[in-house]
């Protein structure tokens, strides 16, 4: 069974198609710039060359209809025809309270996840275009919807409630919901098979550390907490959020600068983090290089963003009365040697014992980190959130 898994933002769409049986990754690339000038595809071929194809895309269903063609191209593609697509999964990113789990996709849903726009006013319009663009295409194609959302679901409510007047979440819906839900649900997930271990009575924290980042507490299969709140704003410092802020120093900026909240939004969200602290980047590789040749603001945005990281596992630890495994996950916790160590550096009081000359050597693998005697496993997971995605589709179809 091949099953096409599309990721849609505001002016981009990533896609993945899967052979089922096998799990093999057919095709895999991404659509840049769409509404602008300069648009284009980028794929990459089966010998990992990649390729760019460049076509005026103003809107989503020109998009989808070019990824298409691309997979059905004679020299490239990886079908013979669409009619060898079984199913389309979508990546959806916030479901609100409404799905706990991913769901077939049809009016009664979307009208659903629609109505969660002003959560995600971002995000969420543009995975429904993704949606409408392969209902235009091809109207008989069975879509499935995966939120990020959704695994954070079993969160109890002392968790994810703020502490503001309970109107404002009767009103309107504030409250803590999580994201990276299909990253954390994977990892979780994989972790318990690479290490034979029963997902029940394990208590894990999957840290998916990258540009965004976010934490969970994973006992017995089911998310008990996440760093990220009623946006992905909340918990980590990240490559260009802030994570944890003080809410009054929220209105101070603003009244000192003179902000609106679009303004205060843009400084929190795209102007902080690693970026705003250092000065040089939210690439974490440029900022750690900075910080070896000396640079101070560089080695502070580095120290900061590792001890957000410590200060929610111990907490994260004493939520679950414990912790069995540590994983490591994302664009940085897969591959910095150094964010791992310096993480775990200082929890050897929890039986946390890294195998620093091993964790040097890892890059992107799944591997054991820690020691043979240490009574924390520390390992690393990378995520695979498309086959997630294409692993629900498939399970719903057999259903």
């Amino acid at each position: 069974m091949k099953i096409l898994v599309l990721n849609c933002g505001s002016s981009s769409i990533k896609y993945k198609l899967f052979e089922m049986e096998s799990k093999e990754v057919l095709a895999q690339g991404g659509i840049e710039k769409i509404g602008l000038t300069g648009s284009f595809l980028k794929l990459t071929l089966p010998n990992g060359e990649k390729k760019i194809l460049e076509k005026d895309i103003p809107e989503h269903t020109v998009g989808v209809e070019f990824i298409f063609q691309t997979l059905t191209h004679p020299e490239y593609g990886a079908l013979q025809s669409l009619d060898e697509l079984d199913a389309v999964g979508h990546r959806m990113v916030h479901g609100g309270e409404r799905f706990s789990e991913s769901v077939i996709l049809n009016k009664e849903v979307l009208d659903a996840f629609a109505a969660c726009n002003d959560l995600a006013p971002l995000h969420n319009p543009a995975n429904l275009k993704g949606v409408n663009a392969v209902s235009a295409i091809l109207p008989n194609m069975p879509q499935v919807g995966v939120f990020d959302t959704a695994f954070h679901q079993t969160m109890p409510d002392y968790a994810y409630m703020y502490a503001v007047p309970y109107e404002l979440y009767e009103k309107y819906g504030v409250r803590r919901y999580g994201f990276h839900g299909t990253s954390h649900r994977y990892v979780s997930q994989r972790v318990c098979e690479y290490l034979g271990i029963p997902a029940e009575g394990s208590r894990i924290i999957t840290c998916h550390v990258g540009n965004g980042g976010s934490i969970s507490a994973v006992k017995d299969g089911k998310c008990i907490d996440t760093t990220m709140g009623l946006t992905p704003l909340e918990g980590l410092m990240m490559g260009t959020r802030s994570g944890d802020i003080d809410g009054g120093a929220v209105t101070f900026i603003m009244d000192k600068e003179g902000l609106n909240s679009t303004g205060i939004s843009n400084l929190l969200n795209k102007k902080s983090g690693l970026a705003g602290i250092s000065g040089i980047s939210s690439d974490m590789r440029e900022v750690a290089s900075a910080a070896n040749n000396g640079n101070k603001r560089a080695r502070l945005a580095l120290d900061m963003y590792y001890y957000r990281i410590k200060k929610y596992i111990g907490a994260y630890a004493a939520a679950m009365g414990g912790v069995d495994v540590i994983l490591f996950t994302g664009g940085v916790g897969e591959n910095q040697a150094e964010c791992r160590e310096l993480t775990c550096s200082g929890l050897e009081y929890m039986g946390v014992e890294i195998d620093k000359e091993l964790n040097q050597t890892i890059h992107g693998d799944e591997a054991i980190i820690s020691t043979p005697t240490s009574k924390v496993k520390v390992v690393i997971i990378p995520t695979d959130e498309e086959l997630m995605i294409a692993s629900d589709t498939l399970n719903l179809l057999k259903k």
